[in-house]
């Protein structure tokens, strides 16, 4: 079965569909205005979508940083597995292989483009379902997914919107559930590339000095317990695994 491509207006119709009706998903005005140069424009994923520069934009971490995701997600991994926005780069290709006989993968993207990109990507039989919503309103039932990852998302969102996507991630994750977050990291201060980077990141990416400057645990919300959270850091601490169990 190949991908299916469930766009504006459609709703999943899988377990995780919350039964209510599919709002129309718009486009936030800070992803059109900051970030267009990188998922936007058609000419982001012709420039972007290329491995080699992936890896180049992460010092070459990429291959281990996501191999380090897609090991908390385990070989064979049962029931409902949820992605929360598309990536550039082999790492939801590799997610596909990683999803037990008779179990899903879901992709969850607010822009069109991004699933078009990723669809293009996965073989025809790897039956993902590409979804279009807005990560801080995902609109699944509560407790739908047995687990979510999160890869270089959250450095990209203005602090409310951060907190309301991990909100809602925690809340379409059952209880004993594990949710899988990858994303930047302070550096440490002996990190030739702290300086430089974080002035670059300022311009480009102006919400990912948040990350820099705080602990990601203090943007969980608040009602949700966990039974265990763990904290990795990788390259001098320019990035973090974070992985929360419900």
């Amino acid at each position: 079965m190949a991908a299916k491509l469930l766009e504006t207006g459609d709703s999943c119709t899988s377990p995780a569909d919350s039964g209510k009706p599919a709002r129309r998903v718009r486009v936030p005005a800070y992803l059109k205005k900051i970030y267009w140069w990188a998922y936007v424009h058609p000419n982001a994923v012709r420039v972007f979508e290329r491995e080699w520069l992936v890896n180049l934009i992460l010092f070459g971490n990429y291959s281990a940083l996501r191999d380090a995701a897609l090991a908390e997600i385990g070989e064979q991994a049962p029931g409902l597995t949820l992605q929360v926005a598309c990536v550039y780069g082999d790492l939801t290709p590799k997610l596909c292989n990683q999803i037990a006989e008779g179990s899903e993968l879901h992709v969850v993207d607010v822009l069109p483009i991004q699933l078009q990109n990723l669809q293009r990507k996965l073989a025809t039989d790897s039956g993902v379902s590409l979804i279009q919503r807005d990560s801080s309103a995902l609109g699944f039932a509560d407790g739908s997914y047995d687990r979510a990852l999160l890869f270089f998302l959250l450095h990209e969102q203005p602090e409310n919107v951060r907190r309301r996507t991990l909100s809602e991630v925690c809340r379409v994750v059952k209880p004993g559930g594990k949710i899988v977050i990858v994303d930047y990291h302070r550096p440490a201060r002996w990190n030739l590339l702290r300086v430089p980077l974080m002035a670059l990141l300022r311009w480009l990416e102006p919400y990912a000095g948040d990350l820099f400057g705080n602990a990601l645990e203090c943007y969980l919300p608040r009602d949700i317990q966990f039974s265990s959270v763990t904290k990795k850091t990788y390259f001098g601490g320019l990035y973090q695994k974070l992985v929360l169990t419900r």
